[in-house]
């Protein structure tokens, strides 16, 4: 047979069963892409015989005598780009880039009725970043970049160095390379919440032909350590093995099948029998804090880190300041309530995962998606006794993170059977495993208490906060501690009281997931201070405004008091709001529903406390441009961008003369990781101090080689200018290697002192009492990120994570059955914002020059999350006089809650 690829002839026959999609990516098409394996993503979009379809659907075999066009194969004979490439480079339609062949695919052949019905045109395609705004924009033809001369290039929207190679399908993933001799990796998960493994039978799976090996937890090595990766080892309990004899979730580890294909090692796993001592498990947070409940993890202190194993308690805080009972004495108006939020999954398109093998020396190379590859590295090698430099972690471009992938949930694994074979291995999570073997976010429960007095102050606040952490401590007790920082901290109260927990239960993991645990403790706050602002018949803006933190107030004590308002926009940012709320705009709301409006607020440190560490490099090269070697990750974020940027502005060039490695522990310095918000903040810090080294070695050099004073010389885009005339930067390279010296410098930031960013968000919605169905009509949000480097890549991320917030407020929900067993996992389950879904949100930055961050910048990725959740449901407060406690806000929900309050018949 033949098939006929970017007009290339394929004869190798598929095989029994192969889809379109893995045919095309075992010859070499990476541009195709595995987001979901059931045709809900779009991002495996080809066309076939110029119709677009999804690839993972279509069996090959049907492919046979048709001409088949990815992404690759879209431009023309020239090279040059397709006139859709070329329309997402303009606009930037892109963040990680892992939807976007998809979206190109799909784009090219639609026609004059589907542009104009783009929600029904793109039901089938996905994007987790973009908010969508900038695909709309890249379908329209509008362009959002721009131009800068050389050493002015921050504060521009230029554009992602990666543009091409994403638009183009060249843009390398991390399974988007070709390695000889790769074995496939396939795990056996647990049924049970909670057991005990008597027995292993792997005899039948190990006579499956291709079937290389099969690990249990005696083949794994007998230490413990904790999937979530942080600069400090200790920051969460020492609770996990490779694999162990003690299943404690629906969905962990039990075995590893190692074989020639994915089809043996799934068939070997399906053969695998294992005995369980099923044993008692526990579910709810609050009932394993009672007395007799099942413990999830040892008393005996094997474990370390856990603050109170016996109770399942992983960390607790509690905090008073003030005299609370005065406070609530002092209150003319007392609001009590208890507000739960669900768990969520990141859903990056592209899954965990991870290709490892043993290279030339002997030393483990990982390929992975990570966002820490540094931590990985380091993890590693402490769990296998490996020397540091023993161990080689690469991450490709990352598609998607969103603080997922601040964990080593496959590296591991994939290491343990690369060292026990001798031979490279694959692991790539399907998207139900996803959803069974990853972490979400943590589920809260919070119980507020708040007063105030007639103007609006308030005399005391009041929470009880429990966290279900799931059967592990990842991140666990940092997520509980952040929950308790800015949330509060941004308020003024004479009087506060925290009570917090983090519990261990026999459910799927929490983990990182943007935000951080603000977003669920501010909507218990937020809603409790709208719920006080009614009873006390005042405008809500109002009474934050008499209660926000000021400019350059104090903010925390003991560990965290390197934390400042540094730079303040918050004031305007509810300008902003009030601007919105007293102009018309926006979509009408349909005759008969409710509206209502609604705001809330955020504050969150620009970085992580107690030191989050990147080291860069920047050097001058042989033909005059300059290279940054950076270790923090790109995965849409635009980190790579801004440095650049930053680069081009402290040497004065252009960014097309800057290049940028980073993500490779071989290669660039150390980066504690991307996550936090840090990209900017704190690599961006330590590539501001590097090139501003580079800058001044430069001119010291040049100085001194012309014998002038070094005041007399300045740095140009083609080299230092001098009295007598100009070295030029490629003489500056050969004189400085025929000496032996070179031109290059480092930059160090620790992350400390440390800044805050605002965010504010206001809503206008309208409410169907017939049906409970909630429809935005204006959507406005304000943001002091400092000085704004890049507005088209920061206002991409706001929208995006207003998007993203938008689905965890109102659909997204990780559901779990009575045992323990996720029930969601998969796109037509589990609901993620499409297109249609998802308004165009209105974004305002107030401009502010903060002092600490680079250049004047402030963090801005995953806080733009934090405030929409509560702002939603203060709107629909407002629209329908029910104030809901509990997220999601589904349509059953939201029209039960009517109905029983008597909004409804």
């Amino acid at each position: 047979m033949s098939i006929e690829v970017n007009g290339g002839v394929h004869a190798e026959e598929p095989r029994p069963g192969q889809c379109l999609r893995s045919y095309l990516r075992e010859r070499g098409w990476f541009g195709v892409k595995k987001g979901c394996d059931t045709g809900d993503c779009g991002a495996c979009t080809v066309h076939v015989d110029g119709e677009p379809v999804h690839s993972c659907l279509y069996p090959a075999f049907r492919a046979e005598g048709r001409s088949i066009t990815t992404i690759e194969g879209l431009a023309g004979p020239d090279g040059e780009p397709h006139p859709v490439q070329q329309r997402f480079l303009d606009a930037q339609g892109f963040q990680c880039g892992f939807c976007t062949a998809g979206f190109v695919m799909t784009t090219a052949k639609l026609d004059g009725d589907q542009l104009a019905d783009l929600p029904r045109a793109f039901k089938g395609n996905l994007c987790r970043c973009t908010g969508y705004r900038s695909i709309e924009d890249a379908v329209r033809g509008r362009c959002n970049i721009e131009e800068a001369a050389a050493g002015e290039t921050v504060g521009r929207s230029l554009p992602a160095p990666a543009g091409p190679r994403i638009v183009t399908g060249t843009a390398r993933f991390t399974f988007d390379v070709d390695v000889p001799g790769l074995l496939h990796l396939k795990l056996l998960r647990s049924p049970h919440a909670h057991a005990r493994i008597v027995a292993i039978d792997a005899s039948a799976a190990l006579r499956v032909p291709g079937v290389q090996a099969v690990l249990t937890h005696e083949d794994a090595p007998d230490r413990l350590f904790s999937t979530g990766l942080h600069e400090h080892a200790t920051d969460d309990p020492a609770d996990t093995r490779v694999l162990d004899d003690t299943v404690r979730y629906v969905g962990q580890r039990v075995a590893a099948v190692v074989a020639d294909s994915e089809a043996a090692a799934e068939e070997g796993r399906r053969l695998i029998e294992v005995a369980y001592e099923v044993l008692p498990a526990v579910l709810d947070p609050e009932e394993a804090m009672r007395p007799g409940a099942p413990v999830v993890h040892a008393k005996d202190g094997a474990v370390a880190g856990i603050a109170r194993p016996e109770d399942n308690v992983v960390a607790e805080a509690h905090v008073e300041e003030g005299d609370l009972e005065a406070g609530f004495a002092a209150a003319d108006v007392v609001y009590e309530g208890t507000f739960r939020t669900q768990r969520v999954q990141h859903a990056a398109l592209e899954t965990h995962g991870a290709v490892a093998w043993l290279d030339d020396a002997g030393r483990l190379v990982v390929r992975s998606s990570t966002q820490t590859p540094f931590l990985a590295r380091r993890a590693l090698a402490r769990l296998f006794d490996l020397p540091h430099d023993g161990v080689r972690v690469v991450a490709g471009r990352v598609g998607g993170g969103f603080g997922g992938k601040q964990e080593m949930l496959v590296e591991d694994i994939v290491a343990l059977a690369v060292l026990r074979l001798r031979r490279p291995v694959k692991l790539e999570y399907t998207r139900a495993e996803q959803f069974h073997g990853a972490t979400t976010r943590h589920p809260f429960t919070v119980a507020v208490k708040a007063g105030a007095r007639g103007d609006g102050t308030l005399t005391a606040l009041e929470l009880r906060i429990v966290s279900d952490t799931g059967a592990y401590g990842n991140h666990g007790p940092g997520v509980m501690f952040h929950s308790i920082g800015e949330s509060l901290a941004v308020y003024r109260a004479r009087s506060k009281k925290v009570d917090a927990y983090a519990v261990y239960t026999h459910a799927l993991p929490s983990g990182a997931f943007r935000g951080y645990g603000l977003g669920q403790v501010m909507f218990a706050v937020e809603s409790a201070l709208d719920e006080l602002a009614v009873r006390l018949g005042l405008d809500p803006l109002d009474l934050r405004a008499v209660n926000v933190i000021g400019p350059e107030e104090p903010l925390h004590d003991g560990d965290e008091d390197d934390l400042y308002v540094a730079s303040y926009g918050l004031d305007r940012c509810l300008e902003v709001l009030r601007a919105a709320q007293d102009e018309p705009g926006g979509t009408p709301a349909p005759d008969g529903w409710l509206v209502g409006e609604g705001t809330a607020l955020a504050m969150i440190a620009t970085s992580p406390p107690r030191g989050h560490f990147a080291d860069v490099r920047a050097a001058l090269l042989p033909d005059g441009s300059y290279r940054l070697a950076v270790g923090t990750a790109e995965f849409g974020n635009g980190t790579t961008t801004v440095h650049r940027q930053i680069a081009a502005a402290e040497l004065g060039t252009t960014v097309e003369r800057i290049s940028v490695r980073q993500s490779d522990t071989d290669l660039v310095p150390h980066d504690t990781g991307a996550y936090g918000s840090t990209g900017v903040m704190i690599a961006g810090k330590a590539t501001l101090r590097a090139c501003r080294g580079l800058a001044d070695l430069l001119v010291d050099f040049a100085a001194a080689r012309v014998g002038v004073a070094r005041a007399a010389c300045r740095l140009t885009e083609e080299g230092v200018a001098h009295p007598g005339g100009l070295l030029t930067l490629k003489e500056l390279h050969a004189a400085a290697r025929a000496m032996g010296q070179d031109l290059a410098a480092a930059g160090h930031f620790d992350g400390t002192p440390r800044s805050v960013a605002f965010n504010a968000h206001w809503f206008r919605i309208a409410v169907d009492p017939g049906t409970g169905e909630l429809r935005v009509l204006r959507s406005v949000h304000a943001a002091d990120a400092g000085r704004v480097m890049n507005p088209a890549q920061c206002r991409g991320q706001i929208e995006g994570g207003v998007a993203q917030a938008l689905g965890a407020a109102l659909y997204e929900e990780v559901r779990l059955d009575a045992g323990g067993a996720v029930e969601t996992d998969s796109f037509r389950a589990y609901r993620v914002p499409q297109y249609a879904d998802t308004p165009r949100t209105e974004v305002h930055f107030v401009d502010t020059l903060d002092p600490i961050g680079p250049l004047g910048a402030k963090s801005m990725s995953e806080s733009p999350f934090n405030p929409v959740a509560p702002a939603l449901a203060n709107a629909l407060r407002d629209a329908t006089g029910v104030r809901f406690t509990a997220l999601p806000l589904t349509r059953d929900r939201v029209w039960l809650a009517l109905r029983e309050a008597g909004v409804v018949e």
